[in-house]
């Protein structure tokens, strides 16, 4: 999967939700995975709102824009994140607001121009203000590039003074497969999976020093046992990736399940013990009758 050196992906499966008022912080900060302290105009954070049994339920990286949180999701999402949190809001001085159609998504992968990116700033989740909007380094992994949120009717004049292209949706999956970084609700499944099972330790998507959150005793009891019996892991295929949902086996043994995917490769859930059992006994991994092998990328610490 050879990737182009500099370009822009608009990301029209992406939406923005915008969270001001006096209580905003404290009110997110009860809520979510991580802790919002870290959250300045010079910082943005990768985050996740769970289930009070601490199951997944949205993603999403939060930023802050003036006086406000911009809250950046997956459009399908917004809907019911919203109604997530005006049920929680109660009687917080709190506005939320879906303000998609005011901002556009849109993340620059590869080589990223000095125009675009000034010099100095390397770590995830590093923000700057940029023409017409905000930039920031993907918090979850540093060589995802990076995120904007620009203003609607500006985004196209601002990418082309950076002498960016423009790319295909086709290219930010590629991207993302290829560095085995797993998408919420996509990959990540909501009312299903949990957190450390999601990799999102690795992606600094939680906290487990900034005290209650809504799911928090679950996780931080998995993180205590060292319990974490799945993994999300890439997969590649001797041929063409199989669709989402096909189960991966070793002999006759139930060893995961495939998740998004795009030419040969893909993620999966992957039972840890039952992928050394397969390969301690040299049974052929498959999806299917398709031959895979299974990854363990540098950024995923798996004990």
């Amino acid at each position: 999967m050879t990737q182009p050196i500099s370009g822009i992906v608009f990301l029209e499966d992406r939406g923005v939700i915008e969270i001001s008022g006096p209580e905003a912080f404290d009110f997110l900060q009860g809520l979510i995975s991580n802790d919002m302290r870290k959250v300045t105009s010079e910082q943005t954070i990768y985050a996740a709102l769970l289930t009070p049994q601490g199951k997944f339920l949205f993603d999403f990286f939060i930023s802050r824009w003036n006086d406000s949180f911009l809250v950046e999701t997956r459009t399908e999402a917004i809907a019911d994140l919203l109604k997530k949190l005006k049920l929680y809001k109660l009687r917080a001085d709190v506005t939320i607001e879906d303000k998609s159609s005011d901002y556009q998504v849109a993340a620059a992968i590869g080589s990223l121009p000095d125009a675009l990116k000034p010099s100095g700033i390397e770590t995830r989740g590093a923000t700057w203000t940029v023409s017409n909007g905000l930039a920031y380094l993907d918090p979850r992994l540093q060589t995802m590039g990076a995120r904007l949120i620009l203003e609607r009717g500006h985004a196209e004049k601002t990418i082309k003074n950076w002498g960016l292209e423009v790319l295909g949706s086709d290219s930010f999956t590629l991207h993302r497969l290829a560095l085995g970084v797993p998408e919420g609700g996509v990959d990540i499944i909501p009312e299903k999976a949990f957190l450390l099972e999601s990799n999102f330790d690795e992606m600094d998507g939680v906290d487990h020093q900034k005290g209650c959150y809504i799911g928090q005793e679950t996780t931080s009891r998995t993180k205590r046992r060292g319990s974490v019996r799945r993994r999300i892991l890439p997969v590649n295929f001797n041929g063409q990736a199989e669709p989402p949902g096909t189960t991966i086996t070793a002999g006759d043994m139930e060893i995961g399940s495939v998740l998004s995917g795009a030419e040969t490769r893909a993620l999966a859930s992957i039972r840890l013990d039952r992928w050394q059992k397969a390969k301690d006994s040299g049974d052929t991994i498959k999806a299917n009758d398709n031959a895979i092998s299974i990854d363990v990328p540098e950024w995923v610490e798996i004990e």
